[in-house]
C-alpha cells in the first residue's frame, strides 16, 4: 500500500486505513500467541520444546530468532516464545506478548545455583526476583521494588513438582546483566540472605508482567553451582530441563482449568 493510503475505512466514511500490524520484535498477530506461554531464552529450547511437548505446533515467527510456535498440550492452546539473552530483551518480548493478547508467562530457563543444596538439575520456582540488573532499574526510575511472581502459577507449579516427584526448591532467585561477574564470594553472600540462584530474566518478566496485567513466574533447572565453573553433564541438565518443562505444562493445564471454572 502507498503511503497516504485513504481507503474507506469501517464507518465508509474514508478515514486513513490503518493495516493491522504486527510487533516489531515479536512479529506476530492476535491470535497467533496463546494466552499461556512458556518463555525459554534460546531458540534452540524453544524449538525443541514445541517439537517433543506440544501437538500441532507451528511457528508463528522467526524475526531476530525470536522463535515462536504455538500448539497444545492436554487440548489446552500454549505458546513457546524465545526472549533472547538478558533483561533489555525479555521485557521487550514480555510487553510484546502483551499486546498480542498472552496472559500467563512462565519463563523456562537455567540458573547458577547459590548455595550447594541446589543439586545439578533441581528445579528452582521463583516467588521473587532480586533485580540486580539494569532494566528494571531504568524502568522504575531507580524506585525500589521487589517483582514478584504471581502466586496462582507459583501454586500450580509447585502442585505440578510434587506430583512429578521432582526435586524442587521454591524461594529467591536474583537477576543479573553479567553472567561471568558473579563469583562464589558472592554466591554464598546472596544465598546468607535467602537467594537460591542466579539467572538473566525473571525480574523483568515479573515487572512487565505486573505492568500489565498479566500472570508470571519463573522456572529454572540448576545448570551448575556458582562455586564450580563447570556445567553439569549434559544428560543430567536434560533430564533437568525436562522435568522443568513437564511442570510447566502440567502447571498450565490446572490453571487453564481453573480459569475455564
Amino acid at each position: 500500500m502507498a503511503c497516504g493510503d485513504h481507503r474507506a475505512g469501517p464507518d465508509g466514511k474514508g478515514a486513513p486505513y490503518t493495516p493491522r500490524m504486527s510487533q516489531i520484535h515479536v512479529r506476530a498477530q492476535p491470535g497467533d500467541v496463546a494466552p499461556y506461554v512458556l518463555l525459554p531464552g534460546d531458540p534452540n529450547r524453544a524449538r525443541h520444546i514445541a517439537q517433543t511437548y506440544l501437538k500441532g505446533a507451528r511457528e508463528y515467527t522467526s524475526h531476530r530468532q525470536l522463535l515462536g510456535f504455538t500448539g497444545t498440550y492436554q487440548g489446552v492452546p500454549v505458546s513457546v516464545q524465545t526472549t533472547g539473552m538478558g533483561c533489555p530483551s525479555a521485557a521487550i518480548v514480555t510487553e510484546e506478548l502483551a499486546r498480542l493478547g498472552a496472559t500467563t508467562l512462565i519463563r523456562v530457563g537455567t540458573l547458577g545455583g547459590a548455595t550447594p543444596s541446589v543439586a545439578p538439575g533441581d528445579l528452582v520456582i521463583a516467588t521473587a526476583a532480586v533485580p540486580n540488573d539494569g532494566t528494571t532499574r531504568q524502568m522504575l526510575g531507580g524506585a525500589p521494588y521487589a517483582p514478584a511472581a504471581s502466586f496462582e502459577v507459583v501454586e500450580a507449579s509447585v502442585k505440578a513438582a510434587r506430583a512429578h516427584g521432582a526435586p524442587h526448591h521454591v524461594g529467591l532467585v536474583m537477576t543479573e546483566d553479567a553472567f561471568y561477574a558473579s563469583t562464589p564470594e558472592h554466591a554464598r553472600l546472596w544465598a546468607g540472605r535467602g537467594v537460591l540462584g542466579f539467572e538473566m530474566e525473571a525480574s523483568a518478566i515479573f515487572l512487565v508482567a505486573a505492568q500489565r496485567g498479566l500472570r508470571a513466574a519463573c522456572l529454572t533447572a540448576c545448570s551448575n553451582d556458582i562455586g564450580d565453573p563447570q556445567l553439569v553433564p549434559d544428560e543430567v541438565l536434560a533430564a533437568g530441563v525436562d522435568r522443568m518443562v513437564r511442570v510447566a505444562l502440567d502447571a498450565v493445564v490446572t490453571l487453564a482449568a481453573n480459569d475455564a471454572g
